[in-house]
């Protein structure tokens, strides 16, 4: 009898495991969308020419597919993980299904032309190819519109996203703030691309007007943003300039062929600031212009301006 009521039981667990095998759930496979990247912030390494070189990545929980990729350079003294901090663009890629690249500058800043900035110019770093084969390490892990790759940059950022539009046709568009093209920068000849440019008008740090400023150790030879607004709108062979003013906003645009835009936004009374919804300050620190968020401003700039298949 016990022998038998043993068999019982023994029936009984088998059929019991039996029945939790057919039941388990088995983690879904990665999305298409997403094969081999993690969903939210990672961290991912590169050597290129010889450099270790690294990145961090932020992919929403429901990107597009396929999903635009945005480009975030950090200003001089900063890095990937201050950007992120910064400027809002997570908020940006789970609203928008976007995904977010923050680069890390050698030595935090960029080799962005002309003699600027820091180490990274003097060691003649070869930023472009590092921000161009971490696009590609990017593309290898998510689904990316080659499309709709952008570049923002603030500061020291700003100039070198203006140097990858000189030399690569890799973006659609970019978003220098606070930035400008140093002077010496070769840039004779670039392929037409939107740009939105956002720079304060009385920012001491990259001069609005054009000159030589310094910050901290680095020299900085400005081109005048009106020069540098002139040039894109030549290479984008773009019509005149459609001023709107809406103190202390003056905005600047040229429509260009092909559904191309440059542009240029003046804030008047504003310094060397990235533009937030908090407002920024003059460089006397004054709080000026609250709830104008550049982060938000660009996205929707970019978001008009994908690069058809054929350019």
């Amino acid at each position: 009898m016990r022998r038998a009521i043993a068999v019982i039981a023994l029936l009984t667990l088998v059929a019991s495991l039996a029945a939790c095998a057919r039941l388990r759930v088995d983690p879904p496979a990665p999305s298409p969308a997403t094969a081999g990247a993690p969903v939210g912030k990672s961290e991912h390494q590169l050597t290129v020419d010889g450099h270790d070189r690294s990145y961090r990545l932020y992919v929403p929980a429901h990107p597009s597919a396929p999903a635009a990729l945005v480009v975030m350079l950090h200003g001089g003294y900063g890095s990937a993980q201050q950007a992120e901090a910064s400027y809002g663009w997570d908020r940006i890629a789970d609203e928008h299904g976007v995904v977010i690249l923050y680069p890390n500058g050698d030595g935090r800043a960029w080799n962005a032309g002309g003699g600027c900035c820091g180490s990274s110019a003097r060691d003649g770093t070869d930023d472009v190819a590092f921000i161009a084969a971490a696009v590609a390490d990017v593309q290898k892990q998510v689904s990316i519109d080659a499309g709709a790759v952008f570049a923002a940059g603030m500061s020291n950022g700003a100039m070198m996203a203006y140097r990858l539009a000189c030399e690569t046709t890799l973006f659609a568009a970019i978003g220098p703030v606070s930035g400008t093209m140093p002077v010496g920068l070769e840039c004779t000849a670039p392929a037409p691309t939107s740009v939105m440019a956002v720079h304060g008008v009385d920012d001491t740090r990259v001069l609005y007007d054009g000159g030589a400023s310094t910050v901290g150790t680095a020299r900085i030879d400005a081109t005048a943003q009106r020069d540098v607004h002139a040039l894109w709108a030549r290479a984008a062979s773009c019509e005149e300039d459609v001023t709107t003013s809406a103190p202390p906003l003056t905005t600047e645009t040229a429509a260009c062929p092909d559904s191309r835009t440059v542009q240029l936004v003046s804030i008047a009374g504003y310094g060397h600031e990235w533009p937030s919804p908090d407002g920024g300050s003059t460089p006397q620190g004054e709080q000026v212009y609250r709830g104008w968020d550049a982060t938000a401003q660009l996205w929707s700039f970019f978001d008009t301006h994908r690069r058809a298949a054929s350019d």
